[in-house]
This record gives C-alpha cells, sequence and structure tokens, in this order.
C-alpha cells in the first residue's frame, strides 16, 4: 500500500489534488461554525446550486476559463441571497430554496439545449458530483485556490472578533456600534468563494458537507467558539486528506470519499461526545 502511494505521489496531479483538497476543507471548516451558529447552514447548498448555473452559461458560451463568470456571479448572489434573507416577506431558508432550484433547473434547461458535448450525462454528473478522477485539477487551479485560501485564512483571522460577535448575539453587536450588515456580507462572499473553489473537487451536491459536518462533529466535543472552529479545520482537514487517499487506493469519486469520510467522523464525535457526557 506504501509502494502504491509513493508511485502515485510522483504524479503532479495528485499532489495537486491533497494540496487544494487541503486547503478547501481549511477554509469550508472556518466558515462553517459560524454559518451552523447562525442557522444559516444551507447558504452553502444554495450557492453551489449557482455555481451550476454559471458553469452552464460559461460552457454554453465555450469559455475556456469559466471562472470569469462563475465567481462573480457566485458572490453576488451570495449578496442577493443575504438581502433577500433579510427581507421579512421572505426569510433566509424560503431565499436559499428559490434560488437553489431556480439556479439548478435553468443551470441543467441550458446544458441540454445548448449543449455541444458528446457526453452530457457525464458533464452533468461530474458537476454535480465532482470530477470521478483526481487527474483534473491544473497548475493554474491549484495556484488560484492558494491564492483565494490564503484570503480566506487572513480575513477570518483578521476579522475573528466581529464575526464571533456578529455569530452569537448579532443585536448586541449591532447595539455596540458594530456594522454587522457589513460584516455578514464580507461572510456570505468569504463562502461564495469557497464554494467555488469546491465545486471541482466534491461538486455543487456535497459541497454542504464541507461546512456543516466538521462544524457539528467538533460541536459534539468542544462549547467553547474557538475551541470548536480549531476542532473542525483539523477534522475538516483529516477527513479530506484521508478520503483522497482512500479515492487513490480504492479508484472511488473523490468527492464522495470525502464526505464519507466527513460522515464517519461525525459519527465517531457524536458517540465520543455521548460517552464523555455520561461519564461527567
Amino acid at each position: 500500500m506504501i509502494s502504491k502511494l509513493a508511485l502515485y505521489f510522483e504524479y503532479p496531479m495528485v499532489r495537486y489534488a491533497l494540496i487544494v483538497g487541503v486547503l478547501i476543507a481549511l477554509c469550508s471548516s472556518l466558515l462553517g461554525v459560524t454559518l451552523v451558529l447562525k442557522r444559516f447552514s444551507f447558504i452553502g447548498d444554495g450557492l453551489s446550486h449557482v455555481a451550476f448555473g454559471a458553469i452552464a452559461i460559461a460552457s454554453v458560451l465555450n469559455l475556456t476559463d469559466k471562472m470569469l463568470i462563475v465567481l462573480p456571479v457566485t458572490v453576488i448572489s451570495a449578496v442577493l441571497l443575504l438581502r433577500t434573507g433579510q427581507n421579512a416577506k421572505i426569510k433566509g431558508d424560503a431565499a436559499i430554496a428559490m434560488i437553489s432550484v431556480g439556479a439548478l433547473a435553468f443551470g441543467y434547461l441550458l446544458m441540454n439545449i445548448f449543449s455541444t458535448s458528446s457526453n452530457l450525462t457525464g458533464d452533468v454528473c461530474s458537476t454535480l458530483f465532482g470530477s470521478a478522477s483526481i487527474l483534473t485539477l491544473t497548475k493554474g487551479e491549484v495556484g488560484l485556490c492558494i491564492v483565494l485560501s490564503v484570503a480566506v485564512v487572513l480575513i477570518f483571522i483578521i476579522f475573528y472578533n466581529k464575526i464571533f460577535a456578529v455569530t452569537f448575539d448579532e443585536n448586541f453587536a449591532k447595539a455596540t456600534g458594530t456594522k454587522t450588515d457589513n460584516y455578514n456580507l464580507l461572510i456570505a462572499v468569504t463562502i461564495a468563494v469557497i464554494i467555488v473553489l469546491a465545486m471541482n473537487l466534491v461538486g455543487s451536491l456535497l459541497i454542504s458537507a464541507l461546512v456543516i459536518f466538521p462544524a457539528l462533529s467538533a460541536m459534539r466535543l468542544f462549547q467553547n467558539f474557538k475551541s470548536v472552529t480549531v476542532c473542525s479545520v483539523i477534522l475538516s482537514v483529516i477527513c479530506s486528506f484521508s478520503g483522497i487517499i482512500i479515492s487513490i487506493l480504492a479508484g472511488t469519486p473523490v468527492g464522495s470519499t470525502i464526505v464519507a469520510v466527513d460522515v464517519a467522523a461525525f459519527g465517531l464525535c457524536y458517540l465520543a461526545g455521548a460517552i464523555l457526557k455520561i461519564g461527567a
């Protein structure tokens, strides 16, 4: 097994997949705790479907660099989702459902009407569930992922106190002079960037798992925000790395394997939390 892994690691694409997988797991878990606590965890699901629709448009236009459309459209949708979710007539969950279903439907419709690919089903499946092969990432995509990941981590570190305040008591934070709308907007835009990064790895239907499961797993073990965040990052990185390694050895789809490992980790953390609680 070790010799087989060593053989695979000689290929640059395998190393690229590991780098991107770890970085995406790191970024998604940082904001996952905030989204779960704010009961806005399915924003990732909604934005991932928007990204799917944007990819469909880029495919119709035959753009070689789909990021030129996908990233701006997803970020704009995050802003609109946040604004719409604050509307008294359209609550957050309803806004997410509208944008999610609408973007997914229009994206699939466009791909069916205008697609010139001979393997439409394969293209759609790859976009929804992630690439079946890890040998799909280019050096440019890895470089872009590194730059955006560094930006996400720096944003979280610099604005940690504000994010903490907005997460736990937004009304109190607003009363103390914190511009909560701006920080909510920052969170939404940042998670949109993470969604776009994760599309190639896990696909649009599985992105929410990277956001939700590490945060929920960490909450089974800790109650302090900082401890939960650190634990979430560690669990997410380990699960992502393990999922990619397993997919290499077993020949399974990368995205699905990573999510399966995340689910297994949540089960273990849930049992560990229950045992510790009983012991206390």
